[in-house]
């Protein structure tokens, strides 16, 4: 990340002092999932926040607990290590009515080391007595805390006019390309298919946490990316659970969260386990992307684990004849382990967007409406022929037509498919969805 245009400002401490509901509050919508529970937050969250006319990135982190031997907590670790080194000003968050513990002296040592602008933010200062655990804070070694309430959001207005008195001393980097060239692709799927390793292996490197255990990601999170003249927004994704299975807030949260990054996408990659073949919940989230309207890549993941050329090539059948609603979507086969294939993605990604964002000259168009109908014209019906007069676009994101005709009410389902499958047959719309609205001619 360390090619966005503002500066950076990442918000640092051990678990359970308050740091994503303090991101949640700058930010003004609850990106980062709150609740009084240790070590939600896992991966580093982005966001644009703009205070008093100054822009500048925020970036949550997940809760540092050094006295834990799993791995996860040292993966934790890592991503927050990354934050402190992008960062050009650093909340070091301490919990004021708790005090002081081991693992915030611990923090406060790393970014001591790293030498870089730090606020002192003492974070539930609108408890009661809380200022009788002031003095602990003092042996951290960065002067006086700022002390507020992120949850009541007491303060937090004369923390953010601190943050931008630093920030402001910071040299901005200008602007690459306007934000309308961005291709934002979402990251979908069901728990443990291999999403955030397939993205860490585009990126070329270990951006996400990664786990063998399932469902490590929660929050959506954006990666921005740029190759050449290629600039992209990945949105990876905490897998998609059924409905049954969705128990806790934190995982209800997730899901909803998942399908507000389809809504912002423009390419969903739906990946699928090649060892498991297509579920319930696989076709829902396709469902889900076929109504929203979306472009769509679907990558079987693990496809190196299918070693017989019979199995690979019944499972590619089975893909396109269970997800046959989903138009067109080009099929790429990966291993996000070996690499196989990660290369094919991106091209992929052009391709599709592309194809989304593609307009047909209306004389091409009706060319094509004279040779389809001359050669299979629509039957007659009760109450007239139909007759099908011109066609024309009008719009993109998805591709957008209009077709004028007589009676759209003599329209039938089977002429109607004939239409749209010849639309892609001849203009190609790969992985893109159409749109054909009927309009009577006036």
């Amino acid at each position: 990340m360390s090619n966005l245009k503002n500066p950076i400002v990442a918000i640092i401490g051990r678990i359970n002092v308050g740091k994503s509901t303090l991101f949640n509050k700058i930010v003004g919508e609850r990106i980062a999932i709150v609740k009084n529970e240790p070590g939600i937050t896992r991966d580093r969250i982005y966001a644009e926040c703009e205070w008093k006319g100054r822009q500048f990135i925020l970036v949550d982190t997940g809760g540092i607990e050094y006295l834990k031997k799993e791995k996860i907590h040292d993966k934790v670790i890592a991503q927050t290590e990354i934050a402190i080194e992008e960062a050009d000003l650093i909340l070091l968050l301490v919990d004021i009515k708790e005090g002081i513990n081991p693992n915030d002296l611990k923090i406060a040592n790393i970014v001591r080391k790293k030498n870089k602008p730090t606020l002192l933010v003492a974070n539930k200062g609108d408890i009661k007595e809380s200022e009788f655990k002031l003095y602990e804070i003092y042996e951290l070694g960065f002067g006086e805390p700022f002390i507020i309430s992120a949850e009541q959001g007491l303060n937090v207005g004369d923390l953010l006019d601190r943050i931008v008195s630093f920030t402001s001393t910071v040299t901005t980097k200008p602007e690459e390309g306007d934000d309308e060239d961005t291709i934002k692709a979402s990251i979908i799927g069901k728990p443990n298919v291999g999403k955030s390793s397939l993205l860490n292996c585009i990126l070329g490197e270990n951006r996400i946490i990664t786990s063998e255990y399932p469902g490590t990601t929660r929050d959506a999170i954006e990666v921005t990316f740029r190759q050449d003249l290629l600039k992209l927004k990945f949105i990876d994704t905490a897998g998609l659970k059924s409905k049954s299975k969705l128990k806790e807030d934190v995982e209800y949260y997730s899901t909803l969260r998942t399908y507000r990054a389809v809504d912002n996408s423009d390419i969903v990659l739906l990946i699928l386990d090649s060892t498991q073949g297509i579920s319930m919940q696989d076709k829902k989230i396709a469902s889900y992307t076929r109504k929203e309207k979306k472009a769509c890549i679907i990558i079987l993941n693990k496809f190196d684990l299918i070693k017989n050329e019979v199995d690979r090539n019944l499972l590619i059948k089975e893909i396109r004849y269970e997800l046959s609603f989903v138009k067109n979507a080009p099929i790429i086969l990966t291993s996000a382990v070996t690499g196989c294939n990660i290369n094919k993605i991106l091209l992929k990604i052009k391709e599709v967007a592309f194809q989304y964002s593609k307009r047909i000259p209306t004389s091409a168009l009706n060319v094509f409406l004279r040779e389809i109908v001359s050669k299979n014209p629509p039957k007659y019906a009760r109450g007239g022929g139909l007759k099908l007069n011109y066609i024309t676009q009008v719009g993109i994101k998805p591709p957008k037509f209009v077709l004028f005709l007589n009676n759209p009410k003599l329209m039938y389902d089977s002429y109607f498919r004939y239409l749209e499958n010849k639309l892609y047959e001849t203009f190609g719309f790969e992985g893109s969805p159409v749109i054909i609205n009927l309009a009577r001619k006036k």
